[in-house]
This record gives structure tokens, C-alpha cells and sequence, in this order.
């Protein structure tokens, strides 16, 4: 039987520096039968350009340009232009091994599924690698849309895109969040009713680049990234899904949310915990509101409850004596 073709969606934005490696690993790969689809989301350094030549040594590859619209406005631009049975996606200052979309592909086939992942690593600047943020299982493991929603809500599952391989069908009518930081989980939680089981592979094939200064990464205490009051706003979107449709979920869906509502205030610059800052005043109302529930639930870390009281109290001293101690004074 004749392989299907992979398409590879590869958002692009002023990264001259990295995008080669990157599109080197998508085309080095023992599955051939791809179209790698760069999207260059309106660069201004010449990465356009350089998409360009990169399309004019691989058939493979087309290009689009666009006005910047952000990721998931570029990943929405790949998925209309998709021709791929199965999609998949690589950020453009990461890279694969070459032998990921095989074994991505080989798993739907074998187990009979719209979806398998791969496990990841994350990569700092000088190549080192860091701690793991999700743990792969040991060998091929196959879970439920609802055990991998609680994987989530406890923090030990991974809703990156990237690190999956879907058939077109659960994303030919669906686009991605145009303006959210986090719009993975947002999406993603969203396609799972419709998923059915998920293969999830050991081998941690898709490497995460750590590059200060994207839209994640903080470069210094003044700054704040988005993505953590998306993270928030994701956790009560998942509140509200759970209570209208598994409320058996619900004590581990208000560990999610209180857990996030912490991550804000540990990150949150100490300048912007002010009177006439609407999110920050209502996540603290949150926390205030949820105290006692978030006491007595077993899913909260007796670390994670002893943070809520605290900042419960005194959210900007809880600030400061956090900073001081990660050393942000110094």
C-alpha cells in the first residue's frame, strides 16, 4: 500500500539564525513522502527571503507569506493549504530526529488511532539539555481523550502540537486561537472529545530549542509573557467544560486552576501587582474565593497549599521574599 503524505506545517518568523537546522530535520527524515509548508508570518530580517531559497532546494517545500499575524494565524494559513492525509506541525527554532514522522505514522497504523505523540527534550542556547517538562512513558502507551485531560490538568501531559502526528479529519474544520500565548492546551482540549485514544511514544524525538527572548522566555524581571494570564484564562475554560460535561473532573480541574493562578503570581513582576490591574486583582480574588476548597484537595501539593495561603494574605510580600530568594535581587 502506498504511504500517505505528511504534511509539515513550520511557522516562520525572523529566525534566519535557526531555521535551517530546522527545516534540514524535517527534510532529512526516513519517512519522504512530505510537503513541508513554511509560513512566514510578515518577518522584517530577511527570513522570508530565506524560506525562499530553502523552497528552491527541495521540491518538497512551498511557501507562504503573510502580514504577522502570530503563530496560530500562520499555523491556520498552513492548515488551509494542507493537502497531507496526516498533518503535523515543528516550531521554527526546534528541530526532529529523523525518524520521527516514521514512527509517529507507524504507531497510528499499528494501534489503529487519528493520533500518536512523541516524547521531547528541551535544549538551552549552549545545547545543554534541560530537566524534562513532560515524561515520556517507557514503552508505547495508549490513553483515552479523558485520562489524557486529567494527564494535562495534573501537568504531566503534553498538549504540544508539535509533538504530534494527526489525520486531517480532526483538523480539516478547526483552526487554531488567533492571539493566545498558550494556544495549544486551548486547542487541544477542544479536538479531545472528538480524538478518541491517543498512542504515546517513549522516544523523546522533538527537541525544544530554550532561546531567550521568545515569546515564552523571560529575559529579565520587568518582563511578563502573556502566556501566563492564557494559562489562567485556559484553566477557567476548562472549569467551565468540565462542569458542563464531567463533573467528576471537577476537583482536579480546580487543582488546574488554582495551580496556574500561582504560577501568575510567582512571575508576575512586583510593579504590575497594582490596584488598577483588573486580572491581577481577580486572580487573587480567585484564590481567595477557592481557599478552603483548594485546602482540602488531595490533588494540591502540601508546597502548592502553603503558596495559596500565603498569597491569600499578602500576595506582593509573598512576591518580593520569592524574588529575593531565586536571587532576581542581586
Amino acid at each position: 500500500m502506498e504511504s500517505p503524505l505528511i504534511t509539515v506545517i513550520v511557522p516562520v518568523y525572523n529566525i534566519m539564525e535557526y531555521l535551517p537546522r530546522c527545516v534540514d530535520s524535517i527534510c532529512g527524515q526516513t519517512y519522504e513522502k512530505l510537503e513541508i509548508l513554511l509560513v512566514d508570518d510578515g518577518s522584517t530580517d530577511g527570513t522570508g527571503a530565506l524560506c525562499d531559497e530553502l523552497a528552491a532546494k527541495d521540491a518538497r517545500i512551498r511557501v507562504f507569506h503573510q502580514q504577522n499575524g502570530g503563530s496560530s494565524s500562520a499555523r491556520n494559513l498552513g492548515l488551509d493549504h494542507a493537502s497531507g492525509e496526516y498533518i503535523g506541525f515543528v516550531d521554527s527554532d526546534d528541530y526532529i530526529d529523523k525518524n520521527m514522522y516514521r514512527n509517529l505514522y507507524n504507531a497510528i497504523v499499528t494501534y489503529d488511532v487519528r493520533v500518536a505523540q512523541i516524547g521531547r527534550d528541551e535544549r538551552d542556547e549552549q545545547g545543554n539539555r534541560l530537566p524534562d517538562i513532560c515524561v515520556p512513558p517507557r514503552k508505547a502507551e495508549r490513553i483515552g481523550s479523558r485520562d489524557f485531560l486529567k494527564e494535562l490538568l495534573m501537568h504531566r501531559g503534553d498538549c504540544s502540537f508539535c509533538t504530534k502526528l494527526f489525520h486531517r479529519s480532526i483538523l480539516e474544520t478547526r483552526h487554531f486561537p488567533v492571539g493566545a500565548l498558550n494556544e495549544d492546551f486551548h486547542f487541544l482540549i477542544q479536538l479531545l472529545p472528538e480524538i478518541g485514544d491517543i498512542i504515546s511514544l517513549p522516544e523523546q524525538a522533538y527537541h525544544v530549542f530554550y532561546r531567550m527572548g521568545s515569546n515564552s522566555r523571560k529575559t529579565d524581571r520587568e518582563q511578563f509573557s502573556r502566556v501566563f494570564a492564557d494559562s489562567v484564562v485556559n484553566a477557567d475554560v476548562v472549569m467551565e467544560m468540565v462542569d458542563r460535561e464531567d463533573r467528576e473532573l471537577t476537583k482536579i480541574a480546580r487543582r488546574f486552576g488554582i495551580f496556574q493562578r500561582l504560577e501568575y503570581l510567582l512571575h508576575i513582576p512586583i510593579s504590575q501587582m497594582t490596584g488598577d490591574n483588573t486580572f491581577y486583582r481577580q486572580v487573587v480574588r480567585t484564590l481567595r474565593k477557592e481557599f478552603f476548597a483548594g485546602l482540602f484537595n488531595p490533588y494540591l501539593t502540601m508546597k502548592n497549599k502553603l503558596y495559596m495561603t500565603l498569597f491569600v494574605i499578602a500576595p506582593k510580600s509573598v512576591r518580593r521574599l520569592h524574588r529575593r530568594l531565586k536571587g532576581f535581587d542581586k
